[in-house]
C-alpha cells in the first residue's frame, strides 16, 4: 500500500525535479504509468489483464512500483504519470514536479486505521500514550484529524516516527501503543496482535484522503487524447467491479496482482470508496468541503505547511482538472 503525503524531500529530489521539468512527450512511445499497492490503483489491473487499453488505441505501459519509488520516478521524468494521493501531488510539485490529476480513482474509507494495543479502545485512552507514525505523511494528518475531533491534540500523545510498512512490529513490538497505517499494513497490525483495535479510520472522516491520476502537464497537453481514452477505460473497468456479476472475477484478479486470495483482498475493498463516473464529477466541485477534492487539498496543503513539508501554501487549483471526466 502506498506511503502517503511524503513529508521528507525525495531522495536526490533537485536532480528528479529539474529531470522532471525537462520531459519531451513523445507520441510514438507509450504512456508510462506508475502504480502501487493501493486498491484505487491496483484496479488498473482489471484494464490491463483484459488488454481494453489496446481495444481503446491506447499504448500504455504500467509500471509497478512500492509507492514512494514511484513517485520518486515520476519526479525524474521516467513516467508520464503516476498514482497518489491529492495531498502527495502538492508535495511532489512543491519540489519542482508539476502534475494534472485528471482522474479521482477514490477516497479512504476505512483502509487507513489508528490502530490500538489491547485495552486502547478509543482516541481518548491515547493521552499521554505514544504513538507511532510517519511523521508529516497522510498518516500523521489522520492521526491529528482523530485527535481534534476528540477534543485532542498533538500534545497530549508522544509520537514516535516509525515508516509506515515497519507499523505492526513495531505495534507488536510493544514499543508503542498505537500505530498509524494503512492496508496492508493496517491489516497485518491488526492480525500480529490479538486484541488490537482500529480505534479510528477514515471512513471516520470521508474525503481527508483521495488518489488519483496525476499527469505530467506536458504529456497531457501533447496526448490529451490519448489520456481521454485511458480516463474511458478506467470508467470501464469501474463498471465490471461494480456489476455484480463480475465483481468476483474483477478480485480475483486485482488479488493476484498483490499475491492474495480474493478472499483476502474482497475486504479492502470495502475500505475504498471507488469513485463512479458521476461521483468523481461531483469530486471535481470546486467546494470548502471534503467532498470536493478542492477542499479537502487545501486540508492537506495547510498541513503540509503547518509541518513544514513545504514553505508556501500551493496554488492548489492548478492540480486538478476534471475536464477529461466532466466530458464523459
Amino acid at each position: 500500500m502506498k506511503s502517503k503525503f511524503v513529508s521528507k524531500t525525495f531522495s536526490v529530489i533537485a536532480g528528479l525535479a529539474m529531470s522532471a521539468m525537462t520531459w519531451q512527450a513523445n507520441a510514438a512511445e507509450p504512456l508510462k504509468i506508475g502504480y502501487s499497492d493501493w486498491p484505487g490503483w491496483v484496479a488498473w489491473e482489471v484494464a490491463i489483464q483484459k488488454d481494453w487499453f489496446k481495444e481503446a488505441g491506447v499504448d500504455v505501459k504500467f509500471e509497478w512500483f512500492d509507492y514512494v519509488a514511484s513517485m520518486d520516478a515520476y519526479a525524474a521524468g521516467q513516467l508520464d504519470a503516476v498514482g497518489m494521493t491529492n495531498g502527495d501531488a502538492l508535495v511532489t510539485g512543491s519540489t519542482g514536479a508539476p502534475s494534472t490529476m485528471i482522474l479521482i480513482n477514490d477516497y479512504s474509507n476505512g483502509n487507513d486505521m489508528v490502530v490500538g494495543q489491547p485495552g486502547i479502545e478509543s482516541i481518548k485512552d491515547l493521552k499521554g500514550k505514544k504513538v507511532g507514525v510517519e511523521v508529516g505523511f497522510v498518516g500523521h494528518l489522520l492521526l491529528l484529524t482523530g485527535l481534534e475531533a476528540n477534543g485532542m491534540s498533538e500534545s497530549d500523545v508522544t509520537l514516535v516516527n516509525v515508516p509506515t510498512n515497519e507499523s505492526p512490529q513495531v505495534l507488536a513490538s510493544g514499543e508503542v501503543d498505537a500505530i498509524v497505517a494503512w492496508q496492508p499494513s493496517s491489516g497485518q497490525a491488526l492480525k500480529l496482535v490479538p486484541g488490537s483495535k482500529a480505534i479510528f479510520t477514515s471512513a471516520d472522516k470521508p474525503g481527508i484522503i483521495f488518489d488519483g491520476l496525476s499527469v505530467n502537464p506536458a504529456s497531457l497537453a501533447e496526448r490529451r487524447d490519448d489520456w481521454k481514452k485511458v480516463v474511458d477505460v478506467w470508467y470501464k473497468a469501474i463498471d465490471f467491479i461494480n456489476d455484480p456479476k463480475t465483481t468476483d472475477e474483477a478480485v480475483e484478479i486485482m488479488a493476484s496482482r498483490v499475491g492474495l486470495t480474493a478472499a483476502e483482498y474482497k475486504p479492502f475493498l470495502k475500505g475504498t470508496k471507488l469513485l463512479t463516473l458521476e461521483e468523481a464529477k461531483a469530486a471535481y466541485t470546486k467546494a470548502d468541503t471534503l467532498e470536493s477534492i478542492y477542499g479537502s487539498s487545501k486540508v492537506s496543503d495547510d498541513f503540509n505547511v503547518a509541518n513544514k513539508v513545504y514553505d508556501a501554501p500551493q496554488d492548489i487549483e492548478s492540480y486538478f482538472d476534471g475536464s477529461l471526466t466532466n466530458a464523459m
